[in-house]
């Protein structure tokens, strides 16, 4: 089988059930960031971190092909199987954080980007993983979107966040509160 098939050469694209859309439908981009995002958590994960939080990342990630899949379906016409997101992922997202947040400091201020290339990883990751969410939240205001994919990438930015400030304290870099200059 070939990568290329041709049939995409005037900026259309199939989704699972058949149905061709434009390639600059909301569809396609809230999908298209989800897989944006999913890079990002490979970049993350391929750093220098502790192997627990690899093995968190490279679950998130099937997580998001999970939702890409469904995102990627035509909500009234696909009969196909794809895999279920279920509330006990959020859950698992939700418990490490807490274990995260055991080992950190009380949060009293905003912090800025950056301290550590992984760390700003995290960070895009994060405003990614958000756009993905805005595009979806639009998307449910015309198609069918999953709540419990809404429900996912919410918590997945948080996730994020406090993944930041683990890595943060891990690597002993610096976390820079914001200061408004008044």
């Amino acid at each position: 089988m070939k990568v290329y098939t041709k049939k995409g050469d005037k900026g259309t694209t199939g989704l699972i059930g058949g149905t061709r859309v434009l390639k600059s439908s909301l569809r396609i981009e809230s999908y298209g960031t989800v897989d944006e995002l999913n890079s990002y958590i490979g970049l993350i994960r391929d750093q220098e971190i502790d192997q627990r939080y690899k093995d968190q990342l490279k679950e998130i990630q099937d997580r998001l092909f999970t939702i890409g899949s469904s995102l990627a379906s035509d909500p009234e016409k696909s009969n196909m199987k794809i895999p279920d997101l279920l509330e006990s992922d959020i859950s698992v997202l939700e418990s490490w954080m807490d274990e995260m947040d055991k080992e950190l400091p009380e949060m009293k201020f905003f912090v800025l980007p950056g301290g550590h290339s992984t760390v700003s990883f995290c960070h895009v990751a994060r405003c990614v993983c958000r756009r993905a969410e805005r595009i979806c939240v639009d998307l449910d205001q015309h198609e069918f979107v999953a709540e419990l994919i809404l429900k996912y990438l919410n918590r997945l930015s948080d996730y994020l966040f406090v993944l930041s400030r683990k890595l943060t304290q891990d690597l002993n870099a610096e976390e820079i509160p914001w200061k408004p200059r008044l």
